[in-house]
Formats: structure tokens, sequence, C-alpha cells
């Protein structure tokens, strides 16, 4: 989309989608092998690779080089003016030891959160770098729980008896007494209101982190790794700005317990292309906070251009929500591809969120053999894939109202999909100004539409093997190709 196409949709200035400035970063290198650092799978090498970063740091910046071989190490801290550069053949094993991670005051899900610090941690940095042709993996195989309901009877088999324990209900296996028994102690502290780290000293093992957690930087680079197999999130960047996500791989196992490929949230001017995820939740998200306390902080993710990224296993492509209560806008999707998916684009929130999203354009995606809905808008989330469950009865609209509004699709193509569209507004406040222009798919249900607005619909071309094309109910100032309809309720 050029930027003369920019400026007849929005109401804010080109320079508002402008590329974001990179990192800017002296041009010398610090290898870590110079500070100690022996890449045989064997030593331990947090001291080294923190030394060598932290000498780095205080010579004015640089790349800190890690070279090819096997370096395990404990948790990282990064520096601003420090790019951490794995070169083609180097392979970063953090320790799955929760031990070696402190409790630290973190986000996590929309909220603030005491968490162990990411392997990979920053906060309040500025011109920082993760890049290279290397691979980074953040040991999550000894932090995550795993359902049952996602293994084979062999995988499941051969994971209990693997070691760790399972609950007594069966259903789910753990890593360790530890970490099981943390879900109680967790969330008892959480009920209670207590927030001071040390007492979630005996819920560590359960307070699982994400791989790389940024938070209020400026002047971000990812460029090149492989980032893999992490404890929860992959990739989340809190309070961002001037952010640049590309040629950038990211995995985690398809059975991944909040396995999120790259979580952007309340960030600012944020270019993700050329990526490829294939993970254990959504893929590409965008997020500003949970309910009341991000209504609270007020900051919303946007001027976000998401192009030329695939998707292959992922509980959606690309996703708004469901924590947005700081708003998402100003939001550009084009030419991304979707194989496999649960959901393609899938928007998500729930009555006591709060927050606005609006003004976001995604064009040019093409989705095959997706689970359950290509499209999805659903405001009545509740954590389950392809879920269409709503609720008629309609509640005043207060602060705690979620509202979408103003959200163009445009040549969309679906080969394979449960259902082409699903969307289900909120009784009190529908789903208004949605236009999707240019759809093909072919699927089992059509259009399914439930309290939506100011519909515009053209050039739809479906292919239904089981249901009719298109169903609308509680739909106002609908048009469908030119032809209008003050209130329709098609089947």
């Amino acid at each position: 989309m050029s930027k003369g196409e920019l400026s007849m949709i929005s109401p804010y200035n080109e320079a508002d989608y402008a590329i974001p400035d990179l990192p800017r970063i002296p041009e010398r290198d610090y290898s870590i092998t110079d500070f100690g650092a022996v890449g045989d799978g064997m030593l331990l090498n947090t001291a080294a690779i923190q030394q060598t970063i932290d000498t780095c740091e205080a010579a004015g910046g640089g790349r800190v080089v890690i070279t090819p071989g096997i370096w395990r190490t404990g948790p990282l801290t990064l520096r601003s003016c420090v790019n951490l550069h794995v070169e083609q053949g180097g392979l970063v094993l953090f320790e799955p030891d929760y031990t070696l991670y402190p409790l630290i005051q973190s986000h996590f899900e929309g909220n603030v959160v005491v968490r162990c610090q990411a392997p990979l941690d920053g906060e309040g940095l500025h011109d920082v770098a993760i890049t290279g042709s290397g691979i980074i993996d953040g040991g999550g195989q000894g932090w995550r729980p795993v359902k049952k309901s996602k293994m084979t009877e062999a995988a499941w088999s051969k994971l209990v008896d693997s070691g760790g324990c399972v609950h007594a209900d069966g259903d789910m296996w753990w890593p360790s007494m530890e970490a099981m028994e943390g879900e109680h102690i967790f969330h008892s502290l959480l009920e209670q209101g207590i927030s001071g780290i040390e007492a979630y000293e005996p819920a560590k093992a359960y307070l699982r982190p994400t791989l790389l957690s940024l938070r209020s930087s400026e002047r971000v680079l990812l460029s090149g790794p492989t980032f893999q197999n992490s404890p929860a999130w992959c990739l989340h960047l809190y309070d961002c700005s001037q952010v640049t996500v590309a040629h950038t791989t990211v995995r985690n196992p398809w059975y991944s317990q909040n396995g999120d490929g790259l979580d952007l949230e309340s960030c600012r001017h944020a270019w993700v292309e050329h990526c490829s995820f294939d993970v254990g939740d959504d893929a590409i998200c965008l997020k500003s906070g949970k309910d009341e306390e991000g209504r609270k902080r007020g900051l919303p993710c946007e001027f976000i251009t998401i192009r030329h990224c695939i998707v292959y296993h992922g509980h959606g492509g690309v996703v708004v929500g469901s924590e947005m209560s700081g708003g998402i806008r100003c939001v550009r999707v084009s030419d991304c591809t979707f194989i496999g998916t649960d959901i393609g684009l899938r928007f998500k929130s729930t009555r006591g969120r709060g927050g606005i999203v609006e003004d976001l354009v995604m064009e040019r995606i093409w989705m095959s053999d997706i689970v359950y809905e290509a499209v999805s808008f659903h405001l009545f989330y509740a954590g389950k894939e392809g879920s269409e469950g709503y609720d008629e009865q309609v509640y005043p609209v207060t602060e705690e109202t979620p509202i979408f509004r103003d959200i163009t699709l445009k040549d969309i193509v679906c080969q394979g999909a449960s259902t082409a569209v699903l969307m289900n507004g909120l009784p009190e406040q529908p789903l208004s100004g949605l236009r999707i222009i240019g759809l093909q798919a072919r699927s089992d249900k059509g259009i399914v539409g439930r309290y939506v607005e100011s519909l515009v619909l053209e050039r739809i071309h479906l292919q239904t093997d089981k249901d009719q094309e298109l169903h609308l109910h509680h739909c106002h100032n609908v048009r469908i190709d030119g032809a209008a309809y003050d209130e329709a309720s098609i089947r």
C-alpha cells in the first residue's frame, strides 16, 4: 500500500507510517571467547557472556559476537547500544533450570506481575539489537506444562516416563512438583493482593518467562536469528517504540502452553516483515493491557506495519487482542500467508476489557487449510479457538465495553476453512464500520454475522460445502455489492 493510499483512509499523517529508526550502534566487536566463554556444550557461560555485554556497553557500545558452537547460559541482561550477534552455527542454549532465573517485576498477559527474569531481558534501553543467523533456544521443556489432550498416547507415555509429575486429574504433565504446586500459590497471592517479589519465591518454578522481554525501550532491531522453544511467549516487546523485526524465524512446539510467537504490547511505530512463525499459540499478536489496569495505563499499540510474513501452525495468524484495553489503532497488514493455522485473521475481546480498536487495514492475505475461521471477530472470547458462543443479553455500555470499529479487509483468499468469516459483536456495542472488499473462500460455512452495523461486503465469492453462504442476524446499515439494507436478518 502506498503512502498516498494510506492518506486516503487514515486521518493520521504519512510520517506516522514511516519505517522505524534503526539502532545506532558503533562498529566494533567484542567476542565472548575473549572473556572466557567456551562453546563446547558443557561449560555454563552466563558470567562470561554477561561480562562481554557489560564491557561493550561501558565502552560506548558495539557488537557482542557469539561464534559457532554450543553456548550454555543462564539469563542475560541486555544493554543499550549493544548488538548481540549470533553467527551462523552458533547455538545459544538457555538452561532449563528455574533456580538460575531471579524473580523480577515484569509484564505478562496484559498485567504487571512477578515473573522469572526472561533469558533475554531488558528495560529502559535504547539502541538494542539481536542479529545474525544463529539459533537462540529458550529451554522451554524445563518450564512448560503439557496437556494430555495435545499428545498422542505414545508421546504422552514418553513424556511421563521422562520425569516430572502428572496432575491428580491425569490431564496435565508438569516438569516438576514445584511448578505444579506453584500455580495454586501464585493465584492465592494474587487474590490476597500481595505484590512483594519475595513472597512469590515458593511459586518460582511456575512463573515461566518469555524468551525475550524488552520493556520501555526504543530503537529495537531483531533481524536474522531463529528464536525457539520459549518457556512461555517467545518475543514480548512492551511499551517499545521504533521497533523493527525482520528476516526472523520464531518456533515453539505446537503443543506449547502460551507459546505465542511475537507479542507487540503497547508498542509504537513497529515494522514486522519477512518473518516466519510456527508456534503453539497466536503467532503475531497486538495487545495493549488488560481490563482496568490496561485502561489506566492508556498505552495504545499504534502505527504497526506487518507484511510479507508466513505463519504455519498457530492459534491465529495475525491477532488483535484479547488484551486490548489501552487501545489498538493504525495497523497495516499486507501480503501474508497462513498455512494450517487454527484461525487466520483473529480479533478477540470480551466484556470488561474496554478500549478501542480502530483504523486497521489488512489486505492481500492468503490462507490454506484453516481449522476454524479464516476471519474471526469474537467479542465473547473465553480462551477457546473456533467458539461461536455469544450472549443475547444487553448490558449497559461503560468504560468496560470494548469497541471495534473502522476495519478494512481487502483481497482475502482462503482455500479451506470451517467458516469463512465469523462476526460476533456485542448486542450493546456492535462491531462497526467493517468493510470486506474482495473475499474468495472455500469453506464449510460462509459468512456468519451477529450484531454488526455499517457493514460493507463487496466482491465476495464463496464456495460452501455444508451450509448457505450468508447468515446475518441483528445487523444494521448493510451494503452488499452496492445494495443497501437498513436492517438485515439474512439467511
